[in-house]
């Protein structure tokens, strides 16, 4: 199986990789003496706690539930005892219920685990519910939500996201190196019973050791072909590496699967092919800890509903250490209020800057060079919808697209005046969505 070049250019921008972990195995992280498990861990409806104050835990068991269609869901990391049902405030600034479980330390699996019996298409999907799974590259949508698509007939091509272009965050190239076995299973897996034809690897030339083992791991199978990206950010978003890994456009309004493509990120199908073996739900996940001022940087197994800060005590990171912490990498990260927030599904990577890497610099007056334009994989007008967003102007926002911004902070980053664009063009789609609400 050949390694093709993708010839698909997309705008963005290049920014300093930082890989400064990829070569390093990936370490076990001990169990920490108490987890804290949100019921919401994904996009859509939140769960309800199963289990009450005092209740025994086994690891694997599922704490949380909804009946809710789009929701997944929640099983316990650790075994031990409930210590209480808390509320969690998230760093978005949602609130849910959390299952705070003081562990045993004897981390005791549920004996009725098993591997799940699949052979079917709707055994597959759900088995893929009730693993708990969302997208791992940090979106968190159910991912048996996409692949319960209505007319799954129509989708005949499988994109695997492995781009991974945030800077310092390499949980998924460690997953290409570690988890291969896996990573076939989970394709074979998908491609078998969602009937696709034809499936692509999409990673970037900065990690040729992952094309390596993937073109040595399906070198029997003509339907997978690896596709060397270019290294640019931010190649990794869905719709971007739909187009430059499979050549599918998705239009305006319309999903990848209605255009005939399926993007999963590779830590995902690994995690199905692993799932199918031992049965053993979403508990665990791989979090690159990396940053300016992170002497000691690596990638962590962890159970989920582990504090951060548990996590950053590992590498030898005190409070005193850093002056902004991210859930996330630093161009999409989620600024952390807290280090005691728990690790959670969609969690690859925790991000640490130093004062001078976090300080925003002091925005001047827009020079109208046109390098937000150009540098926009979305083709907006950043510059054009901040003016908008300004004025209220609700008409100008919805004319100029601003619903399409994947918030990826190209405009931002490579700005000359320094303008705030991306925050800009959030709180214009957030305007947005109140003004729709409010129609209805």
């Amino acid at each position: 199986m050949p390694i093709i070049k993708s010839k698909r250019d997309l705008p963005g921008v290049r920014v300093r990789h930082s890989k400064n972990t990829s070569e390093g195995a990936t370490i076990l992280l001990e169990t920490p003496e108490q987890v804290i498990i949100p019921m919401q861990q994904h996009m859509g409806v939140p769960c309800e706690p199963l289990v009450k104050k005092g209740d025994a835990v086994l690891v694997g068991q599922k704490i949380g539930e909804s009946r809710e269609y789009f929701s997944v869901p929640i099983h316990a990391s650790c075994s031990g005892t409930v210590a209480e049902i808390a509320v969690y405030h998230s760093p978005t600034g949602s609130s849910c219920k959390a299952v705070v479980i003081d562990t045993d330390g004897q981390q005791s699996l549920d004996p009725s685990l098993h591997r799940p019996e699949i052979a079917s298409q709707q055994d597959f999907i759900q088995a893929v519910r009730e693993s708990g799974l969302v997208g791992l590259g940090g979106a968190g949508f159910p991912t048996f939500v996409k692949f319960a698509y209505k007319d799954i007939d129509r989708v005949h091509t499988l994109v695997v996201n492995g781009a991974e272009c945030e800077p310092y965050i390499t949980s998924d190239y460690r997953a290409f190196l570690e988890d291969t076995e896996h990573i076939v299973e989970g394709v074979r897996l998908i491609r078998k019973y969602l009937t696709i034809d034809q499936v692509y690897i999409g990673i970037e030339d900065n990690k040729p050791a992952a094309m390596e083992v993937m073109e040595k791991a399906f070198a029997p199978e003509d339907h997978v072909t690896v596709v060397r990206l270019k290294s640019l950010y931010p190649q990794g978003a869905e719709k971007s590496i739909a187009y430059a890994a499979g050549g599918v456009v998705v239009e305006k309004g319309k999903l990848p699967a209605d255009c005939g493509v399926i993007v999963a990120n590779v830590s995902t199908v690994a995690f199905i092919g692993k799932y199918s073996r031992d049965g053993i739900p979403l508990i665990s996940r791989r979090v690159t800890v990396d940053g300016d001022c992170v002497k000691q940087p690596g990638n962590f197994r962890v159970p989920l509903g582990t504090p951060i800060r548990f996590l950053l005590e590992q590498c030898g990171v005190g409070e005193e250490d850093y002056a902004k912490a991210l859930m996330g990498g630093p161009m999409m990260g989620t600024p952390l209020t807290s280090v005691d927030a728990p690790v959670i599904k969609n969690n690859n990577g925790i991000t640490l800057l130093s004062e001078k890497a976090a300080r925003l610099a002091e925005p001047t007056a827009c020079i109208r060079c046109g390098r937000c334009i150009r540098v926009c994989p979305m083709s907006l007008m950043p510059a054009r919808l901040e003016k908008a967003y300004d004025r209220r102007d609700m008409e100008s926002l919805e004319k100029l697209c601003v619903d399409l911004c994947i918030n990826c902070g190209c405009c931002t980053y490579t700005c000359p005046a320094k303008r705030h664009l991306a925050q800009k063009n959030q709180l214009a789609k957030q305007l947005v969505r109140e003004q729709s609400r409010k129609k209805a």
